[in-house]
């Protein structure tokens, strides 16, 4: 007799809101990614649960050589033991009442089949047998990491640029590399070739001698084609891609990385239609990869599985993403916001998000890479920097370098959000003998730009009571538009009895489906941008009559998926016509 496991994860969400998500989750089956950027915010966290449970705990200066490594590495293997205690624990307390066992049991989506297995379990066989066919059937979730491939900073030392290997992101990989931990990286934000390449230096990310990989790898993609490159590239090194993660352009948290108005439907139904020629292509240059390296390759492709996130808010559309395109898994990672058991959010954040709505959570200009990022409205980041700007003291002085990229004025790369560009910036206005308008009006462009690197950390310091080096605590948030529709703060199992239908938090509450969200932004987005469009900018028309084209074929897309559904689907039914008639008008009147 087998039994349905979870469908789904928690994503990755800012530097510290699933930090130790896994702590809290993973014992109970549920899969969340940790962010592996941050590692003064890890080792303050080791140093937390260390007090907390007890642990030795010996700080790692960051005047040791590879600290930054060696600090993911120790705050991964504590959270790889926790994770394995409390586990066991679990399995141990089968006879107790109103235990983590009866809690992991009551989140499954069929909790009872499984229950009445084990009571009958008990009462035929031995404890014993009892606590092993829990162990074969119960798995704890996996604790996967995250990479953004583009944060890959150069680092220095007394002046000095460090070797490659120094750089952040590849000092993250070598950290998850040498942990304990049996699960999977996953990248995102694009292609890195150096990053990848990087992988080849640890056996871990290939087959051992039973043919198993101990750590995996997951690519974050926005395309089919984008998948089919990555993966090609990986394999051609022996490494094997064990899931390709889709995710919204636009309707998603965190930084938001527009397709050239590629919708998620047709996108989501080209992986299902060539997802056995992804596997096949991949896997014959991944043989020879393999044999390469004088590596033992397999004689079938190792497992590969096709998920998705972004803007997934109820049951109905959960199960059907699941159905409709085949997928092993959905990310819900924004209503989990709202779910103080499981992300670190503090009362004022929290308060923020459940009163959010349409016109609080928007498409900002907040992030010092130049890449629009979702924000909301009134975050208390947002409140500390416009005080600043009403004293005259923008920017912020940069600590941690995690988002310094900027090499306009400097040698060494500068954050755009930091008091030292915004002077440089500043000076060559000046220079450059521009009005005092047009410098007020550059200097507020500038001034919207948030320090991430604590703006994404603090709300983490903040939930837990943990002291932080910087006197500055304001708060970024970056949720998905889907926050809006969410309203009061739930338990986990609350929150998980919504996504299987056992409840439903959104009762009453009116909501565009999942896909027509997504199809409102892009439309949004494209008439934005043609707004700001110059004269005589042919390649940009040129890129945006594409973009046009891609929407309104994306809209005969969902105008037959909806036909065949006709009847079936009540949430994802009601006014979808004419919907798609209003954005298939408005495009119309966009003259390219």
């Amino acid at each position: 007799m087998t039994f349905q496991n979870h469908s789904f994860h928690i994503p990755v969400m800012g530097l510290g809101y699933t930090v130790d998500t896994p702590v809290k989750v993973a014992h109970l089956g549920i899969s969340s990614v940790i962010s592996l950027v941050d590692d003064i915010l890890m080792e303050k966290m080791r140093e937390f649960y260390s007090l907390k449970f007890n642990f030795p705990f010996k700080a790692i200066s960051s005047k040791v050589e590879d600290f930054r490594a060696k600090r993911i590495t120790a705050y991964l293997d504590m959270v790889d033991k926790l994770v394995h205690e409390k586990y066991d624990e679990l399995i141990q307390g089968i006879q107790k009442k109103e235990s983590e066992l009866e809690k992991y049991l009551d989140l499954l989506p069929e909790s009872k089949r499984i229950k009445e297995k084990l009571n009958k379990l008990l009462e035929s066989a031995s404890l014993k047998d009892a606590k092993k066919w829990l162990k074969e059937n119960l798995s704890f979730g996996s604790i996967d990491v995250n990479i953004m491939t583009k944060l890959d900073n150069v680092r220095y030392k007394n002046s000095e640029q460090l070797p490659t290997e120094y750089n952040d992101a590849h000092a993250s990989l070598r950290g998850f590399a040498n942990s304990t931990l049996n699960s999977s990286l996953v990248l995102s934000a694009g292609m890195n070739p150096r990053l990848y390449s990087y992988l080849e230096n640890f056996g871990a990310f290939f087959p051992n001698e039973n043919g198993k990989l101990e750590k995996k790898i997951i690519l974050k993609v926005s395309d089919y084609r984008s998948a089919m490159v990555q993966g090609r590239f990986l394999a051609k090194k022996g490494i094997w891609v064990s899931e390709y993660r889709i995710e919204s352009g636009l309707n998603c948290g965190g930084h938001a990385f527009a397709t050239q108005g590629n919708l998620m439907g047709p996108i989501l139904d080209e992986f299902k239609e060539k997802r056995q020629e992804l596997l096949d292509a991949t896997f014959k240059v991944y043989q020879k990869g393999l044999e390469d390296k004088n590596i033992t390759a397999p004689e079938t492709a190792p497992e590969m599985l096709i998920t998705a996130q972004g803007g997934v808010g109820t049951n109905e559309e959960h199960n059907f993403l699941m159905n409709e395109y085949k997928l092993d898994s959905i990310g819900w990672g924004t209503p989990f916001m709202l779910v103080p058991e499981v992300c670190n959010i503090d009362d004022q954040s929290i308060d923020l998000l459940k009163d959010a709505g349409e016109d609080d959570v928007y498409l900002s200009n907040a992030s010092p890479l130049g890449v629009y990022f979702n924000n909301v409205k009134g975050s208390s980041q947002q409140t500390d920097i416009q005080k600043s700007v009403e004293a005259g003291k923008q920017g912020f002085p940069c600590t941690k370098r995690f988002l310094a990229f900027n090499k306009d004025y400097t040698d060494i790369s500068i954050c755009t959000a930091s008091k030292q560009y915004l002077k440089k910036r500043t000076e060559e206005l000046q220079n450059n003998n521009a009005s005092e308008e047009e410098i007020k009006i550059e200097t507020q462009k500038l001034s919207e730009k948030e320090c991430l690197c604590e703006g994404l950390s603090n709300s983490t310091y903040l939930a837990n009571n943990v002291e932080t080096d910087s006197p500055r605590t304001g708060v970024s948030i970056c949720p998905g538009p889907n926050i809006v529709y969410f309203k009061s703060v739930v338990s986990l199992k609350e929150m998980v009895d919504h996504i299987y239908g056992k409840i439903n938090l959104l009762k009453d509450i009116k909501r565009p489906n999942l896909f027509l969200k997504e199809l409102g932004m892009y439309v949004e987005y494209l008439e934005k941008h043609l707004k700001e469009l110059k004269p005589n900018e042919e390649k940009q028309l040129a890129y945006y009559r594409v973009f046009k084209k891609n929407i309104q074929e994306g809209i005969s897309y969902y105008q037959n998926l909806f036909k065949k559904y006709e009847g079936k689907l009540k949430e994802m039914k009601e006014g979808v016509s004419t919907e798609l008639d209003s954005f298939n008008q408005k495009l119309d009147k966009l003259k390219i």
